[in-house]
Order: structure tokens, then C-alpha cells, then sequence
């Protein structure tokens, strides 16, 4: 019982402790110094060696300029104990009196441990850094170094540099920290630490000094690091013909995979430097050794070629899938290959029912439920495209059914709602939409919400729904590559329901189509359109974002794009166009980052 009641009253002083700390540090927060030396004071008297206490007690006085007082405390704890943050903290007392010759004096002290003890540069220099004394916490760090090469302070000084604007030691300290204690973690903050100081301009001064650093460095030791970090900056400037000669250089030093050149591939193609994907793809499949790596490159290889081709390139692609079936075969090694086909068939040649054929086919061999699940996901594509939409919704109701809370049964939930939307069965698939507004796969939940809120902005205003109706019908006609029928019906969307909520939402439509047929003058009234008479709706920044890539990208006139960037950067802040507007808007101005 005494154990319990000994416990229990260490418990309440415990507590109360506490209270008083919360106290005193919201009288220093709020800036209440009189009553915030009170509570430090009696919190001190309990602790006196906490110096979390006394350092917060100093700075109380110092802001009531009670410099005597603050002195008066730290001396009294040096004549106690040496502790080099002590003498830090009375130099930049005395520096807050403007008695600079005092404060190097305490400042030369703190430094003179390290001198005796090179460990104690992370308290000395971590208090000057504390105290913006940065050239000091440099010579901690540097001295610390010196006496114990086996001391590692580059992080430390680089932060140091970067904050000074010491762009060249910066990168040289990262780098030089990277080069002895190399991995994936700290390769991966340098390169987003990096990321805030270079850009996608070639020519930018801090983008020029990191190439020149990272070749100095490959010239004197050649270290596939320097060449992994050169890859890096060359992608950020959408230099892929660059990056990509390092990537084959890291090969064939480390062959060991081709993932690496694979994934620059893809960044390519993502960014539409075609040629350079193509080259890539190519130059996997004649490099490659194992039959697994080869199909990944010959499928990405021909989905990239069928993408580029016109109707008259269409034969030579049948042949070329000829061509490696009849070398692979059609076994689950060729699964994607053979999915890539059925796609190829029916949304290029129009050829349906073979296509369908074929993925049921495909569906008798020993699949796991994976791939299996990945062929129905085709299947229903294609029989959507077709308007059979009961048989599209049991494929993918067995996907969600086989395969509960996968990415794949999310993706299948967001087809089953695309699908009764094309239908017209706004209510089902607003059921299921919601669902997926918390998917765990971003892209899944922005699609999803996006067709939610153009089902609820548009499903209350007509009881008959039809104008929501005629705009999911020429969704559909878009899904089928009816894009001139698509266009026509939305024009009847805009005469016949003008000043409808659906409006903005046919003009933003009607103008992604334009651009896919190049009209781009059409597309570009359509946009202007949505910014004059719908400038307060959520569409707004797809119109102004759009707008600046066509300007910038398509008619090259970069100058005509900029206001439209700068909309969003000023005006839509919680777009997700707003970071990619900011960034290709400080390029187009010129901007030197940091």
C-alpha cells in the first residue's frame, strides 16, 4: 500500500511538473517574458542543470534587454560546469549589446574545446548554427575534421552553404558525404535536396555548376556514383539522349539489371521524347539476355510505335506482332504481349469480336489470379468499347469479387462506375464513386472524384437528366475513337443547354478533342470561353493550365503562356496543375532557383 501511495504521489508531481513547463513555455511563446521568467525560474530551482530551462530563462531577459541578468545567470553556471554551448550563449549576449570584441572572445572559447575534444563540434557547432553564427559553426565542423578525419560533417557544412548561398561547397559537401556513406536513403534526399536548387534549364548557373562538379569528379575518380548523379541532373533537364549514354555506362560497368534504363524509357515516352523511347526500347531488346526483360521492351517497344503510327503503319505493326508470337509463342511469358495485341485490334483495326476471341483464348492458360484478373480488365475495355456493358460489368464485378481491396479490384470498381455512367446509370455509379474517392491509388481517386463531381454538379438541375445523358454519350464516343461525332454531339450540348452547369464541362471537353484533331485555334476559344464565363468554377484551372501548355508546348509562344501560369499560381493554389504551373513559370521567366 505504501509502494502504491509512493507511486501515486510521484505520479501527481510528475504531472504537475509538466503543467508548469506547458506554462512557461506559452508565457515565452506569447511573448509574456516577465511571467515566463517567474514559471523558468521555479522550474530551474527544481532542475538546475536542465539547460533547456536556463537557456529559455537568458533569452526571456534578453528580450526585456535584461542583458546583465542573463550574463549574470550564465557565468554562475561556467564557474559550475564547462559546457562550450554556455560560452556561446554569453558571447551572443554580448553581441546583442553590440560588443562584438567580448562576444569573439566567448565564441573563440567554445571553440577551443574542440581543440581539446574534436567530438564536441556537435554541440558547439550545432549551437552556432542556433544562433545564425554560421562562419563560427563552419570552423567547428572544419577543425573537427581536420584533428579527426574520421569525424563526417558534411551534411552539417552543406546545409551550412545552402543557407549562405555557397551553391559550389554545397554540392561538393553533399557529394563528398554521398561518396563515403553511400545508400538509397541518402542518395535519394541529396537528389531531392538538389532538386530545390537546380531546374529543368540546361543553361541555369546552379544546373551548369552541378555538371561541371560531377564530370571534374568522373575525370579524377571514376565512381559509377558521379555517373548515377549526372543520369539524375540530365533527366531533371529532360535530357533523356544524355542520361541515357551514363545509364549504358553504369551497365556495362554493373550488369546486372536493365531496370534502371527501362524506368528512363518510360520517362521519355511520359514526356513525349519519342524518339529517344523508341531508341531506348530498342536498345534493351538487342541488350537484354533474359527472355522476360526483352518482351517487357519489345511490348513497350510496339504500344509506343502503334501510338505513332497512322493507319497505313498498321500493317507493318500486325507484323511485327506476327513476328514475336510466333517466336515466344502465346504462353503467360507473352501475357502482356498478347494484351497489347487484343488492344491493338480493337482500338486500331476495329476488329472486336477477334480481339474479344483472342483474350478468351488467352484466359484457358495456367494464369494466377493476377493476370487473370488483368485479361478481364481488357475484356471489359473492349466490350465497353463495343456498348455490351452487362457483360463489361460481370468481368469486372469477378475482378472485385476475386481480388478484394487490390489496386486491380479498385481499378475494376472505377471501370463497373465509368461503365453505368456511359449507361446513364448515374445513381450506381455515384455509389461507387464515392467509394473510391479514399482508394489508396492517387490516380484512381482523382478519376473517381473527378467523374462524382460531374455527376452531382449536373445530375440536380434537369429531373429528365438529359443533358447529362447526351455529355456521357459523347464521353463514349470519345472512348471509341468517334472523336468528330463526339465534337458534333457536345456542339449540340452547348446550343441546346446553354447556361447549364454542363456547359464549362462540354466547352473543357470539346477543347481536349480539338487538340487531339490539332485545331488547336478551336481549342483554344473553348478555353477562353470557360476562363470569361467561368472563371469561379472548379474547371478553371484546367482551362488556364491547358491554355499554357498549348501556347508553350504546341505553338511555341512562351510569352502568351506565362499569364495563364501565373493564374494559377496566384489564383488557384490548391490546384494540382499548381506546381507544375509554378516551376514552368520560373523557367519561362528565367529564374536562377536559390
Amino acid at each position: 500500500m505504501r509502494n502504491l501511495f509512493t507511486l501515486f504521489f510521484t505520479l501527481i508531481i510528475t504531472l504537475s511538473f509538466a503543467q508548469d513547463e506547458d506554462l512557461a513555455n506559452e508565457y515565452f511563446k506569447n511573448g509574456e517574458f516577465e511571467k515566463a521568467i517567474i514559471s523558468y525560474q521555479k522550474l530551474l530551482e527544481t532542475s538546475p542543470n536542465n539547460y533547456k530551462y536556463l537557456f529559455a530563462l537568458v533569452e526571456s531577459h534578453q528580450n526585456l534587454e535584461q542583458f546583465k541578468e542573463a550574463e549574470e545567470l550564465l557565468t554562475t553556471q561556467i564557474s559550475r560546469t564547462k559546457y562550450p554551448a554556455l560560452q556561446i550563449e554569453l558571447g551572443y549576449n554580448f553581441q546583442l549589446q553590440k560588443n562584438q570584441l567580448k562576444a569573439n572572445e566567448n565564441y573563440d572559447v567554445a571553440l577551443s574545446f574542440v581543440d581539446k575534444n574534436p567530438r564536441y563540434a556537435y554541440i558547439v557547432g550545432r549551437a552556432f548554427e542556433d544562433k545564425s553564427l554560421l562562419d563560427y559553426a563552419i570552423l567547428a565542423y572544419q577543425k573537427a575534421m581536420e584533428l579527426n578525419p574520421e569525424l563526417k560533417f558534411n551534411v552539417q557544412l552543406a546545409r551550412i552553404y545552402g543557407e549562405q548561398g555557397k551553391i559550389e561547397k554545397m554540392f561538393n559537401s553533399y557529394l563528398n558525404f554521398l561518396n563515403n556513406n553511400l545508400n538509397e536513403s541518402y542518395l535519394n534526399n541529396t537528389k531531392r535536396i538538389f532538386s530545390d536548387f537546380i531546374s529543368e534549364n540546361p543553361e541555369n548557373e546552379n544546373n551548369v555548376l552541378l555538371r561541371k562538379i560531377l564530370l571534374k569528379k568522373l575525370q579524377e575518380t571514376p565512381n559509377l556514383l558521379w555517373n548515377e548523379m549526372l543520369s539524375w541532373l540530365f533527366i531533371q533537364q529532360k535530357e533523356y539522349n544524355k542520361a541515357f549514354m551514363q545509364e549504358k555506362a553504369i551497365f556495362a560497368r554493373n550488369p546486372v539489371s536493365l531496370s534502371r534504363i527501362i524506368e528512363l524509357g518510360d520517362n521519355a515516352q511520359e514526356d513525349k521524347r519519342y524518339n529517344t523511347a523508341i531508341k531506348i526500347f530498342t536498345h534493351i531488346t538487342e541488350t537484354a539476355q533474359d527472355t522476360e526483360t526483352i518482351l517487357e521492351a519489345e511490348n513497350k517497344l510496339i504500344n509506343l510505335e502503334t501510338q505513332l503510327a497512322n493507319k497505313e503503319g498498321y500493317n507493318s505493326i500486325q507484323e511485327k506482332y506476327t513476328s514475336l508470337f510466333d517466336t515466344y509463342g502465346k504462353f503467360t511469358t507473352t501475357l502482356d504481349l498478347q494484351i497489347s495485341y487484343a488492344n491493338f485490334l480493337a482500338f486500331n483495326l476495329n476488329k472486336t469480336s477477334l480481339a474479344i476471341t483472342k483474350l478468351r483464348e488467352t484466359l484457358k492458360l495456367p494464369l494466377s489470379k493476377f493476370q487473370e484478373a488483368k485479361v478481364k480488365l481488357t475484356l471489359g475495355d473492349i466490350l465497353v468499347f463495343e456498348e455490351r456493358f452487362n457483360e463489361a460489368l460481370i468481368y469486372f464485378s469477378q475482378i472485385q469479387r476475386n481480388l478484394k481491396n487490390s489496386t486491380l479490384s479498385q481499378e475494376a470498381r472505377f471501370k463497373v462506375a465509368q461503365t453505368s455512367y456511359y449507361k446513364g446509370d448515374f445513381k450506381w455509379a455515384e455509389s461507387q464513386l464515392k467509394i473510391l474517392k479514399s482508394s489508396t491509388t492517387q490516380l484512381i481517386a482523382n478519376d473517381a472524384l473527378d467523374l462524382m463531381l460531374l455527376i452531382t454538379d449536373n445530375k440536380y438541375e434537369d429531373s429528365t437528366q438529359t443533358a447529362l445523358k447526351l455529355y456521357a454519350k459523347a464521353d463514349l464516343m470519345a472512348y471509341q475513337n468517334k472523336t468528330d461525332e463526339a465534337i458534333t454531339l457536345l456542339g449540340t450540348i452547348l446550343e441546346e443547354h446553354k447556361g447549364k452547369s454542363i456547359e464549362d464541362q462540354a466547352l473543357l471537353k470539346q477543347a481536349q478533342l480539338f487538340e487531339d484533331k490539332k485545331q488547336y485555334n478551336k481549342a483554344i476559344a473553348n478555353y477562353q470561353n470557360i476562363i470569361t464565363n467561368y472563371s469561379d468554377d472548379i474547371l478553371a484551372d484546367d482551362a488556364y493550365f491547358s491554355l499554357a501548355e498549348v501556347y508553350n508546348n504546341i505553338l511555341a509562344e512562351p510569352e502568351k503562356a506565362k499569364p495563364f501560369y501565373e493564374k494559377i499560381i496566384f489564383n488557384h493554389e490548391d490546384s494540382i496543375y499548381y506546381v507544375e504551373a509554378r516551376k514552368k513559370y520560373r523557367m519561362l521567366r528565367g529564374d536562377t532557383i536559390n
